[in-house]
């Protein structure tokens, strides 16, 4: 039997570079969400039609992302950001919790305690 000689591997010398991937415009889902229902003066919640209704405002195609809308809602409300006053799963009306309404309607300017 003859052996065959293993052919040489041709590498092609202007190989086309994809472009890199774009910039996501503007805050994330999560974000906008959160400082929506805290800008809220609702008392009992802020209802997911609302919360999108304020979202196609803020300039989000709700008709495009409606499953990462719900999605992003219903882990705020496993993550402990947001309470569900009303309904189940990502239906319903939700309630930011009082510790993350303070962190986002104001930051301090100062990071340090000073203990006299």
């Amino acid at each position: 039997m003859a052996e065959v000689a293993p052919s040489a591997v041709v590498i092609p010398a202007d190989v086309p570079q994809k472009p890199p991937p774009k910039s996501k415009k503007g805050a994330s889902i999560y974000k906008l969400i959160v400082a929506i229902v805290a800008e809220s003066k609702e008392r009992k919640g802020m209802s997911l039609t609302a919360l999108k209704k304020a979202l196609a405002v803020k300039g989000v195609n709700v008709a495009k992302g409606n499953k990462r809308i719900n999605n992003a809602v219903t882990k705020l409300v496993t993550g402990g950001t947001l309470s569900r006053t009303k309904g189940t799963g990502a239906c319903g009306s939700f309630k930011i919790i009082q510790v993350y309404q303070q962190q986002a309607k104001c930051k301090c300017k100062d990071k340090y305690i000073y203990k006299i």
